[in-house]
């Protein structure tokens, strides 16, 4: 696939190009400030509460209170699989509901924890529904469809609020009036889109056309939305005092405070969420209540359902002996979601290790260890357990990224962390929860298969701003709980039972010292890049891998022009290239299927180790969930011409034209002849003068990467196809072929300019023929880039952009035009795709490949 693409010099796309290289540091760096600004307005509000009234605020909450938080959260988290299953409806496509309903859950429980939800969330969408049958753009469609319908159902639950409670909403700094215009200035809009809906299903706005779904649909979306707003509010509002703020009101107020979180970028919205609710709240109820009901309702609405996701994930591991067809399903759910479930889960435990560390046990606690162990003990206890709550905090990413050393690490650390917990404060519930977490790592082992060292994955910008997050809530916790206490240095070397503030400070020590050092580690790093394309040998090794598999387009290998990774054994390699930013691997990994998942994980991290973005071109299908556990996302390409050599005749009316051909060429002479490898020299003099004529006709340049370039060396590798006529070569085709003649393919296809008008296809169909008498199962026309794009203005954005170029785009390449000759032969059309690491856009990485494909920008220019 060639697009003709000119890379922008202007001052403007340097600026471009500097502020994508910059996003990925500049989002997280942004969400740490807004999170420090945050918790600093927190401690000016709170300046004059202690930890004591806090505490006391907690105990003095009634369980009824708490029972009924608890059935409000889960009547939010029933609402929210409405989201999942109207998007599956949008889109047509049929899903299991209880495994819709286990994905949903799942996917709101780590992204409403961990936050960053279109992401987290639609990872683990993303792993679930692909092995339902689903495209990746299907699944990016459902994901869309998500995040669209919470914020339009969001915006309309706070302008409803507005509207109906604004002359209670004094705490905010507009006049009740003004409220009562915005919300239902909010409202209009949203009835308008309705309208539309119903009437054309198309919303445009400026340049965009959006597809609606139907008014009907529209208005379930957001009666789901409405009562998945109202009950997660009521977890916080039946916390709250009673009387204190109708509910209307104070859904309004919560909704603001939900739609500040996520724009915020912090994770969770954590100090953003809990500021706008303070400040709101502070003129009518006292600043401990809201509090206390704020560290209730994270448990409540965020701990417990990440809790209940990793029970369930665990009791599907272990129920494999049920074999019923919904069962299967669930466990086929279950086995994927397994490891970004068990490593969020580890993140949230580890961030309370942390969290326990920087606060006080309670006197109770210390008088019971005070009568049965040493100081010492304690001491260490408490020290130790918060620099291992750090370590889970790695532990995690490594989790999530199936890693096996991860796996064993976690089964370690968390043993320990659960006995420590025991010997610093007494912490039945921490013991419990990482009881949980050992649970259910025993019974996901087989899930965390991939060998790699944990020391060797870097820590990514945001996996280090989640770290950074945790150290400022940690200190400005620890300045919150002892703001009583006058700082001394002689504070660090106070060691009593009674003495907490000194140990919190040696214990927030110790975890500074753990995040410096795994964030010094990611800096300085070795990165093991190939320096050098493949010596002779390297070159020799791929080649009797690639000959031992069916795949025929691994035969490109020969032309030397691509770095190699190879699997640890040995028996599987990827070939790439590398352009700016972008690693792009050609195909699929090339050797036996049970190595790819090592190599795809190891060249992912490859390159974003050395700062780029791993890209795949030109892979299968049925792989795409191979990528999307190593957190990639696919993009249609096109399709591939393969044609089914036994099943393939030259009878009946369709292929009329093509015995046409055969007769023509007869009636010229036209001799079809396979000419071996060792019998090239004869004739490689005039093989080159067909191509020096084709390449001057058609004033191209010689091609790379995938495609094969006329170099004698790599023609001799391979048998070739001739046509002459009256013994001169007037047209070649170099083929590739693998040792288990299943399938052969094309590669350089080049002819005289003064060949005879069908010469091409007298070429292929004597191959065709050739190749199906020898006993071969597949013959492959190569691609046909941007066809099998879907027309439809429901269509994903990739899709209706590929598809004007495929219609409109003949002044840079003919694409209609490829796929209308491969058709002639009536192959079977099947999808190819580009897997690009990190959800960037697929331009860029286009962009990149069309430069390497053409052996440099002059190659583009000069095509």
């Amino acid at each position: 696939m060639i697009l003709k693409v000119d890379k922008p010099h202007t001052q403007a796309g340097r600026l471009t190009d500097w502020v994508q290289r910059l996003r990925p540091v500049a989002i997280p760096a942004l969400a740490v400030a807004i999170l420090i600004l945050a918790w600093t307005a927190i401690s000016h509000l709170a300046s004059e509460v202690s930890y004591a009234d806090v505490e006391a605020a907690l105990a003095a909450t009634p369980a009824g209170a708490l029972a009924i938080a608890l059935a409000c959260a889960g009547l939010s988290f029933a609402a929210l699989v409405v989201y999942d299953l109207g998007a599956l409806d949008f889109i047509g496509r049929k899903v299991p509901r209880g495994a819709v309903a286990l994905t949903s859950f799942c996917a709101y429980a780590v992204g409403n924890t961990v936050g960053f939800g279109p992401l987290t969330a639609g990872a683990i969408r993303y792993r679930f529904y692909t092995p339902y049958g689903l495209e990746p753009d299907q699944v990016a469609r459902v994901v869309a469809f998500v995040t669209v319908a919470f914020g339009l159902g969001l915006a309309g639950t706070t302008a409803l609020g507005l509207l109906i409670a604004a002359g209670e909403l004094s705490m905010l700094p507009l006049p009740a009036l003004t409220l009562q215009i915005l919300g239902a200035g909010v409202l209009a809009f949203l009835a308008g889109l309705c309208i539309t809906a119903g009437r054309g299903r198309t919303f445009r706005m400026f340049r965009l056309t959006l597809r609606l779904p139907s008014g009907r649909r529209m208005l379930h979306q957001f009666v789901a939305t409405l009562v998945d707003i109202g009950a997660s509010a009521s977890v916080l509002w039946i916390l709250l005092p009673p009387d204190s703020i109708a509910l209307p009101a104070f859904i309004a107020i919560y909704a603001v405070a939900v739609g500040l979180g996520v724009i915020s970028h912090v994770p969770a919205g954590l100090g953003v969420f809990e500021t706008v609710i303070v400040s709101t709240l502070s003129s009518h109820l006292p600043i401990d209540r809201i509090l206390a009901a704020l560290v209730l309702y994270r448990v409540i609405y965020h701990l417990v359902p990440l809790v209940l996701a990793v029970l369930l994930i665990t009791g599907l591991e272990l129920r494999k002996a049920a074999r019923t067809p919904l069962m299967d399903a669930l466990l086929k759910s279950g086995h994927r979601l397994a490891p970004p479930m068990i490593g969020g889960f580890t993140l949230v435990l580890g961030a309370l290790l942390v969290f326990s560390g920087v606060t006080p046990a309670g006197s109770h606690a210390l008088e019971a260890l005070g009568a049965k162990i040493p100081l010492p003990v304690l001491e260490s206890a408490h020290f130790l357990g918060s620099v291992l709550g750090m370590a889970l905090l790695v532990v995690a990413r490594g989790l999530v990224y199936r890693l096996d050393g991860a796996w064993w690490l976690a089964v370690i650390i968390v043993p320990i962390s659960a006995v420590l917990a025991l010997f610093k404060a007494l912490a039945i519930g921490e013991v419990l929860l990482l009881a949980t977490l050992f649970l259910a790592l025993l019974a996901s082992r087989r899930a965390f298969s991939r060998h790699a060292s944990l020391l060797h994955q870097a820590m990514t910008p945001g996996w280090l701003a989640a770290m950074a997050v945790l150290l400022v809530t940690a200190a400005a916790l620890l300045l919150f709980m002892y703001k009583d206490v006058n700082y001394t240095h002689a504070l660090w070397w106070q060691f009593e039972f009674s003495s907490e503030a000194p140990r919190s400070l040696r214990a927030l020590v110790g975890i500074v010292l753990v995040a410096g050092f795994v964030a010094w580690w990611s800096l300085i790093r070795p990165v093991n890049t190939p320096s050098a394309l493949p010596d002779g040998n390297e070159l020799e090794h791929a080649l009797r891998i690639a000959s031992a598999q069916a795949r025929a387009d691994a035969g490109l290998v020969a032309m030397g022009d691509k770095y190699l990774l190879f699997s640890a054994d040995g028996r599987a390699f990827i070939m790439y290239g590398r352009q700016g930013r972008s690693w792009v691997a050609l195909s699929d990994p090339i050797g036996p299927r049970e190595c790819w998942p090592e190599l795809v994980w190891r060249f992912a991290e490859m390159a974003r180790h050395a700062g780029g973005r791993a890209v795949f071109y030109q892979v299968a299908p049925e792989s795409l969930g191979l990528y999307a556990d190593a957190g990639l996302m696919a993009f249609k390409l096109g399709e591939e011409a393969r044609v089914h050599l036994p099943s393939f005749d030259l009878k009946g009316g369709k292929r009329a034209n093509l015995r046409q051909a055969l007769n023509r060429a007869e009636r010229e002479s036209l001799r079809f002849e396979i000419v071996a490898p060792d019998a090239l020299s004869d004739c490689m003099d005039e093989l080159a003068a067909v191509s020096d004529a084709w390449m001057a006709h058609h004033k191209v340049r010689e091609k790379r990467f995938s495609l094969g370039a006329f170099d004698p060396a790599y023609v001799r590798r391979q048998p070739v196809a001739v046509l002459r006529r009256e013994g001169r070569i007037i047209a070649f085709a170099s083929l590739l072929l693998t040792g288990l003649k299943e399938e052969a393919s094309i590669d350089l296809m080049r002819f005289a300019p003064d060949a005879p008008n069908g010469t091409m296809e007298v070429l292929l169909l004597r191959l065709l023929m050739y190749f199906q008498d020898t006993g071969y199962k597949c013959f492959s026309l190569g691609m046909a880039p941007l066809s099998g794009l879907s027309p439809s203005t429901a269509a994903p954005i990739w899709h209706r952009v590929g598809r004007a170029v495929f219609e409109h785009g003949e002044r840079f390449y003919n694409f209609s035009g490829l796929r209308a000759f491969k058709a002639k032969f009536q192959p079977d059309w099947q999808a190819r795709y580009l897997a690009v690491a990190g959800g960037i856009n697929p331009m860029l990485a286009l962009a990149d490949i069309t430069v390497l494909i053409s052996g440099g920008l002059k190659g583009v220019i000069g095509k």
